[in-house]
């Protein structure tokens, strides 16, 4: 393992299945009376968020307090950064009340690269801009070799708002490493002019991919970051790319359905076909809790330099 966790790049393959090992074994402590261990005990984790946050901030919170860290959990609101405090003066106090690692969620692409630089404890990246989400692709990772029982060979489509989703590339990037045949769609507005680098397929006719599938993987829509409009009207996107109960039934038997959340009912995903057994998208945030329980634990304890 790397000293932080900032692009699912970083990651080989062999670091990937140590990481989903790893979270298979703290899978099981989800399910005791008492949900802890104390592999981090005397440990100190900072959830350092910029930007909202309900699945991936919780989540970090309660793998933290399962592995008995102390947490500190940091929001805008109500601090400094209110009054005008930069990134850098934030890290440096958190750094200064000992926090052995800093999970941050930031507006601004590479802002988790740019804290590696000001402090000594190890950086998360949670979700930075339009750039990643890599500890999104490996809870993904998860749920599909659980249910699926491999990566190798697996193809997967990732539909939607590719350009402005940060899960998108994390978990184009994992799954390619993993073996995997990626392909993206979408409208051509919306699929960045690099993806074709990432080692993905491209279409735009979602009809014509899901006969093929093993996992279909939506992504949510995301108004908050375009500045412009990629598509005539949500209406239409809906239409063309939304999944819909006649379009689950195009699917192989075998195959799931994904969804990074938070859901737009009724855009991306029918709200009946969000429901179905074959969607795991429950699945997807329980097991979230695991696999940060093992990135938390081979960065700070086994697996980190100090421990």
């Amino acid at each position: 393992m790397n000293r932080h966790l900032l692009s699912m790049r970083d990651l080989s393959a062999e670091d990937v299945v140590r990481i989903l090992d790893t979270a298979e074994s703290f899978r099981e402590v989800g399910t005791r009376v008492i949900k802890k261990v104390p592999a981090l005990r005397g440990r100190t984790v900072v959830n350092l968020f910029y930007e909202n946050s309900t699945r991936t901030r919780i989540s970090f919170e309660l793998a933290a307090k399962r592995l008995s860290a102390d947490v500190i959990n940091f929001s805008t609101t109500g601090s400094s950064v209110a009054k005008g405090e930069s990134l850098k003066d934030t890290a440096l106090t958190l750094q200064a009340m000992g926090a052995d690692a800093i999970v941050i969620r930031h507006a601004s692409s590479g802002a988790p690269h740019r804290l590696t630089t000001w402090v000594r404890g190890h950086v998360l990246n949670a979700g930075d801009g339009t750039h990643e989400h890599p500890t999104q692709a490996l809870l993904d990772l998860y749920t599909l070799r659980e249910r699926l029982g491999r990566l190798e060979g697996l193809r997967v489509a990732i539909v939607g708002d590719v350009l402005h989703s940060r899960v998108a590339r994390s978990l184009s990037f994992g799954l390619v490493t993993m073996g995997s045949e990626v392909t993206l769609v979408g409208p051509p507005t919306l699929i960045p002019p690099e993806a074709l680098a990432w080692g993905v397929q491209i279409d735009h006719d979602l009809d014509a991919v899901l006969p093929k599938l093993d996992v279909c993987y939506l992504l949510r829509v995301q108004t908050e970051r375009q500045r412009l409009e990629y598509v005539p009207s949500i209406r239409e996107y809906a239409r063309r790319y939304g999944l819909t109960s006649a379009r689950v039934a195009m699917l192989p038997d075998e195959a799931i359905v994904m969804h990074p959340g938070p859901m737009n009912r009724g855009v991306e995903i029918d709200s009946d076909v969000a429901d179905l057994p074959r969607s795991v998208m429950e699945a997807q945030v329980t097991n979230g809790i695991a696999v940060r329980m093992a990135l938390l634990y081979l960065l700070l304890g086994a697996g980190g330099e100090e421990g």
